[in-house]
């Protein structure tokens, strides 16, 4: 069960390398982790605040082991004397640093000239409240936010949609292609074929947990689930900045 929900499909997406942050980690412990995920190697392993438990940071993942590695937890470790997500704290780096994995070069860009932020997107091209956000891109830019644009055909692969989203990535103009096919609701988009990232931004998504679109994640790996207003997303990215700051 832990194989199939732990990291779908994750082996065929990032490249896994251990750093295992000068750890003394007991044999039955890797011999447990290679069980559970056979061929796929944690990022890092560390002590968690937790006696006799370690810390496994898997791509946006992170999992408990005990030390003798018997038992496996899920789930968020929170320190109830200053009220701090512990776990969330480490899993908003880790997504972070699993879409900064990603080359730039593979997303539809919407920058402005001088960007101050940069988000990250989610996007289907059917989904009404993504045709909505795009329609404020304008606005968006107007406020110095770069938008990154990751696909995600919320029916899946094989799909219509996936193959709608393909041919925007694969448009002589993609930023063109992306902003027609909103505007018709994903209709006639011209078909074409190319080597693209669609299904491993998807796979990708499913990793992190997105469950529907927009999801917008901030730079210091915050979750935005659904539509926000440009005025509304400009202050939650100003405090994702502060937070960053203060860091």
């Amino acid at each position: 069960m832990v194989r199939k929900s732990l990291l779908p499909l994750v082996a065929g997406i990032l490249g896994w390398q251990v750093a295992l942050a000068n750890e003394d980690i007991s044999p039955a412990l890797v011999s447990s982790m290679d069980r559970v995920i056979p061929g796929v190697k944690p990022d890092s392993v560390s002590h968690s605040p937790i006696d006799s438990l370690y810390e496994l940071t898997i791509g946006p993942s992170i999992v408990y082991v005990t030390k003798d590695g018997r038992y496996l937890f899920r789930g968020d470790v929170l320190d109830l004397r200053t009220q701090t997500n512990l776990t969330d704290i480490k899993r908003k780096q880790a997504r972070i640093n699993t879409i900064n994995g990603l080359d730039e070069h593979g997303m539809i860009v919407f920058t402005p000239e001088k960007p101050k932020y940069t988000i990250t997107v989610f996007t289907d091209i059917t989904c009404p409240y993504c045709q909505k956000f795009h329609r404020d891109m304008d606005q968006l830019n107007s406020l110095g936010i770069k938008v990154r644009y990751l696909a995600f055909p919320r029916a899946g692969i094989p799909s219509r949609v996936y193959d709608d989203m393909v041919s925007v990535w694969c448009a002589d103009n993609p930023q063109k292609a992306m902003t027609d096919a909103k505007a018709n609701g994903g209709r006639q988009v011209v078909p074409k074929r190319c080597d693209n990232p669609v299904t491993a931004h998807y796979n990708m998504g499913q990793v992190i947990g997105i469950r529907g679109t927009p999801t917008i994640i901030l730079e210091n790996g915050d979750m935005v689930p659904g539509y926000a207003p440009p005025q509304q997303l400009v202050q939650r990215v100003k405090s994702s900045e502060a937070e960053l700051a203060r860091q």
